[in-house]
């Protein structure tokens, strides 16, 4: 005869049935991978990478330790690829002379980690082609691959903003870019303090530091020279002569600093946003930033839920009892000291 004491009496073991075909039901239903479609901000970029010379400026550090502006990006680009939604992509592309070249387009993060920053580890400074380093250009080629991709993804251009050789701010390369045409981030990094250029062979090796008189140190105007590109017009500053400051030091172009009020210059002429990359964090937050996002229909999984609810449901059938037990025995206790 049963017991009556207890959960063991007839609800209890009613109810221990039911806990298990429950369980049952939940594990089944989650092999069909149920899900619901839900909107959610997901991002879409196009990371432009400068690879120029200055990027090897050792003014940054990881963990304490000094390292390259181009080995820092990389850096906080890798961290910040854990950080982004499934859903959202990236892709690669890296700047010298005056142009941009997609290396990567814009795949999915989570489904794709490996090779994203397998990829973005195999960028360096060797695959610069010049030692030029016209950053409006640049940037103008960048938004220019941006728009030519199917899904029209924001930019991320990574840079230090120093033009090799300088700009005369009275006269600077006129585009037909329409700001907001295409959304995105300038990202400025390294110090603002100057530091010399390292100078390497074409495979990376280092042969020192650029001297003062193997350095561009004025414009290419003022030596009575075309622009790189010999269709492009030169537009005089609208502002009547107050030409802005493109962050040129004339004597000093051999040592690279952060141009910050440059960048921020040509973020606000293109409809884009600065940031100055100080951390990983910092940039995945721009990165992730409402104003980059895109609301997307996206199938949300129901089979991890429903595994946590058998789950759940196992664990009720032998937790249960052991609560009962504990309070019978309090209980029998307190009668027999009564």
């Amino acid at each position: 005869m049963k017991r009556a004491d207890g959960p063991r009496h007839a609800w209890w073991y009613l109810a221990e049935r039911w806990l298990l075909v429950l369980a049952a039901l939940a594990l089944v239903a989650g092999l069909f991978e149920p899900g619901v479609m839900t909107q959610r901000p997901l991002v879409d970029h196009i990371v432009v990478l400068d690879v120029t010379q200055s990027m090897n400026v050792t003014d940054e550090r990881i963990d304490g330790e000094p390292v390259s502006r181009l080995a820092f990006a990389k850096h906080a680009l890798r961290q910040s690829l854990l950080r982004l939604p499934c859903g959202s992509k990236v892709g690669w592309a890296v700047f010298t002379e005056y142009r941009a070249l997609l290396l990567l387009s814009p795949i999915e993060v989570c489904a794709n980690l490996k090779e994203l920053r397998s990829t973005l580890a195999q960028i360096d400074a060797r695959m610069a082609w010049s030692g030029n380093s016209e950053i409006a250009k640049g940037l103008h080629s960048a938004i220019g691959i941006a728009k030519l991709l199917p899904d029209k993804p924001s930019l991320v251009f990574v840079t230090d903003g120093q033009e090799a050789p300088p700009l005369n701010p009275h006269y600077r390369p006129a585009f037909d870019d329409k700001p907001g045409d295409v959304l995105g981030l300038i990202v400025g990094v390294g110090d603002l303090r100057p530091s010399p250029i390292p100078k390497t062979d074409p495979d990376g090796r280092p042969l020192g530091f650029w001297r003062a008189d193997e350095v561009a140190q004025t414009d290419l105007r003022s030596q009575g020279r075309n622009a790189s590109v010999r269709s492009e017009g030169m537009v005089k500053d609208a502002a009547g002569g107050n030409a802005p400051t493109l962050g040129a030091t004339p004597g000093s172009e051999h040592l690279s600093a952060l141009r910050e009020s440059y960048l921020r210059l040509l973020a606000g002429e293109q409809g884009l946003e600065f940031v100055r990359l100080q951390s990983p964090e910092r940039l995945a937050q721009a990165l992730t930033s409402p104003a980059l996002a895109r609301p997307e229909a996206a199938r949300f999984s129901l089979a991890g839920a429903l595994a946590a609810v058998a789950w759940a449901l196992l664990l009720a059938r032998y937790v249960v009892p052991l609560l009962f037990r504990r309070r019978a025995s309090r209980t029998g206790l307190k009668t027999r000291v009564s």
